[in-house]
């Protein structure tokens, strides 16, 4: 597939660029109050150090869009190194004076893969975490072929009944863009099948399961308006099957992706904020689920952008408000500007599908 061949030659050279990272130099922890299940709390945020998403270091390139596979080491990890990084990181902020805290482990990848994460760190990470005594969720992100019966058994045989959230990058509910424009690797129907196991395991297990789907907004070839109706379509959708949380990732440039070669030449820019706005406002008018709006990039040559004026109080409220899930009521002269491209941005789109992109 072209796309395929794409992302990889563009990740490759990437690497020859780019030395891989130490363990140490991977691992990355901040602590802050987050939106969780059981309301605001104290959430802690690990980045575990990892070889990378297996998805983007094989033959695949990896998506369109992701570069956090440059942030890696490139080569397996001994548990003991992993063990050592997460503790220290672990003693670095204070979550005993906490009643109850959010734990997100981030592994650049898929925390369910045991490729990404052995079995054994994996198990004694949580054995840790929950003898701290005031863990009350758990938050993983994985690929959703490694959402497996055994590996869930495993783990809920260490932290009963705590729960377990395993964020999954559906990016879009349409299997055109997600496979040709993101190369995303997997279909709808893989989503499903994730999530029901999930819900299935709830059931018949008692398992304190929770899913949450990361909505991509604006890939690459997506007009802005298109962008919109598909984030909000996705969020329907993702409503419909019982997906528990939502959260909108707006695109930004990563270095050495598909993407960042169509910005260089003109061919693609971020979303607008409010975009982004009218996405999450759309969403938490029509559907109950809770829905999280990422802010990374806001404001910055390579990410989302309204103008000068405006940027930086929008992501301010964007962040206040994803705690209190609270529609964004916000104006600025740019807004018409905004108006006047969604209006028009689809005036020279194709119905055609796309059979060619350029690879230079």
């Amino acid at each position: 597939m072209e796309i395929e061949k794409l992302t990889k030659e563009i990740r490759q050279r990437a690497f020859e660029k780019k030395d891989p990272k130490t363990p140490e130099q991977v691992g990355a922890s901040w602590y802050n109050d987050d939106l969780t299940y059981d309301g605001i709390a104290k959430t802690l945020f690990i980045i575990l150090p990892t070889p990378g998403c297996a998805w983007a270091i094989g033959d695949s390139g990896g998506c369109t869009m992701c570069s956090y596979v440059s942030d890696c080491t490139l080569e397996p990890i001994d548990s003991e190194t992993i063990l050592r990084i997460f503790n220290d990181h672990l003693s670095r902020h204070p979550i005993a004076e906490e009643d109850k805290i959010t734990v997100k482990l981030f592994a650049s990848g898929s925390f369910l893969n045991p490729y990404e994460l052995p079995k054994d760190a994996r198990d004694q990470i949580l054995k840790t975490l929950m003898n701290l005594g005031n863990v009350t969720e758990i938050v993983v992100e994985s690929r959703p072929e490694y959402v497996k019966e055994e590996y869930l058994d495993e783990i809920f045989e260490i932290i009963g009944d705590t729960l377990f959230e395993v964020s999954i990058g559906l990016e879009t509910s349409n299997d055109y863009t997600r496979l040709k424009k993101i190369n995303k690797g997997f279909t709808r129907e893989d989503f499903e099948t994730a999530v029901k196991l999930m819900q299935d395991l709830k059931e018949t297990k008692g398992y304190n399961l929770k899913s949450k789907a990361y909505i991509f907004v604006k890939p690459i070839l997506v007009s802005e308006a298109q962008a919109i109706s598909e984030a909000i379509e996705t969020a329907r959708y993702c409503d419909s099957i019982g997906v528990n949380r939502l959260s909108f990732c707006p695109a930004t440039i990563h270095g050495g992706t598909v993407i960042e070669r169509f910005w260089r030449k003109g061919a693609y820019q971020p979303p607008w904020i409010w975009s982004c706005i009218e996405i999450i406002n759309t969403v938490r008018d029509e559907l109950e689920i809770p829905a999280l709006l990422d802010t990374s990039g806001f404001g910055s040559r390579r990410g989302p952008y309204n103008c000068k004026k405006c940027n930086k109080d929008l992501k301010h409220m964007i962040i206040a408000n994803n705690l209190t899930q609270s529609k964004i009521e916000y104006d600025c002269e740019c807004k018409g500007e905004w108006l006047a491209e969604i209006n028009n941005s689809d005036m020279n789109s194709s119905t055609v599908e796309i059979k060619h992109i350029p690879l230079y």
